[in-house]
């Protein structure tokens, strides 16, 4: 390990705390940043960094950060185009690694798009322990704080409403540019999305909000929809519209029947196509063709108006994708207010 971080005493698990906190620079050189309840002090940049999920590998490159990665883990999609350069640049794996693997890339640093990953009882190799027991180690680490749990080595299931907002992935941004000493790249990324969400929300200010459903069909013949908690909530809404399960909190991907979705009977139903490095929304269309073909949804609104869109699952994750997700989506949903053009790559 490096000597950039602290040792396991610098480490204070604090409970239920969400988000970002504030930074403070102590006489020591050190700086300190909460993140979801954890004190994470750093005694420079972290130099050794590894990102896991694609929000976090995106915001890596957002921040400049990229040369820092040791190896980067599990794309749900192509990244953004302004970050493929530096991501070719990178060392990537499909698959997270096990917590042994991980650490030896010797990272100061875990940098995570989501909390599964610090669970305490991960199945088989895919929990790199919890964050406490990384700290131990000397290894500092950060979960995107939309996901925040309750508690150190809890999941989905443990995630405070409160965190699950735009604005907390701006906390991220400060925190980590004042943890990685790029405060101003963060306050560039963070303009560039107020910016580009603002124009969609006076864009689409006056509109009627169709509901939506994020929906997955799974081969067992089940189906998940993104519940309240999920981020995609926030896109949707941001986007001018209103998540047809937007009351269903207990977890982020929720399970459903048929029945369920056909008495919701959503405006909208977008796919959530993952989980590969290479796709893009072209990747969807069998998804889109799941969905509007299967028989015992035919009589649903969505369905009956050709409303049935491809959509990424990385867009409708927490993370730097926030705008470009809030444009595309809100193309589809107001496509005479907000124009593909507008949305930039949309087939992205």
């Amino acid at each position: 390990m490096t000597a950039s971080v602290l040792a396991t005493a610098a480490v204070l698990l604090t409970g239920c705390t969400a988000g970002a906190g504030s930074e403070t620079a102590a006489d020591d050189g050190t700086t300190t940043v909460e993140n979801c309840g954890i004190d994470v002090t750093v005694e420079g940049p972290p130099e050794r960094v590894y990102a896991a999920y694609q929000p976090a590998i995106e915001i890596a490159h957002a921040l400049g950060i990229g040369d820092r990665l040791v190896e980067t883990a599990f794309l749900d999609s192509q990244v953004l185009p302004e970050y493929v350069e530096a991501q070719e640049a990178t060392e990537y794996v499909e698959s997270l690694p096990s917590r042994e693997a991980l650490l030896t890339e010797e990272p100061d640093f875990v940098l995570s798009g989501f909390n599964g990953v610090f669970v305490s009882d991960g199945a088989g190799d895919a929990s790199f322990g919890t964050r406490g027991s990384l700290a131990e180690l000397g290894v500092q680490s950060w979960i995107l704080s939309p996901l925040c749990p309750s508690a150190d080595g809890l999941s989905d299931e443990a995630i405070d409403p409160a965190t699950v907002r735009v604005e907390t992935i701006h906390d991220d941004l400060r925190a980590l540019g004042d943890l990685f000493d790029a405060q101003e790249r963060a306050e560039e990324v963070i303009a560039d999305q107020n910016d580009r969400i603002e124009a969609v929300a006076e864009a689409v200010a006056d509109a009627d909000r169709p509901t939506v459903a994020f929906v997955t069909l799974r081969e067992d013949g089940t189906i998940s929809v993104a519940g309240g908690i999920d981020f995609g909530t926030q896109v949707i809404e941001h986007a001018g519209g209103e998540n047809a399960f937007g009351d269903l909190t207990e977890t982020r991907n929720v399970q459903i029947d048929l029945e369920e979705l056909i008495r919701r009977d959503p405006d909208v139903i977008l796919t959530s196509t993952c989980c590969d490095a290479s796709y893009t929304r072209e990747d969807a269309a069998d998804d889109v063709a799941a969905i509007a073909e299967h028989p015992a949804l035919s009589g649903v609104t969505a369905v009956e108006q050709d409303q049935v869109h491809p959509f990424l699952f990385a867009d409708r994750s927490a993370g730097v994708r926030a705008a470009h997700a809030i444009e595309v989506l809100a193309s589809l949903l107001h496509p005479d207010l907000v124009s593909s053009e507008q949305a930039g790559s949309v087939t992205e």
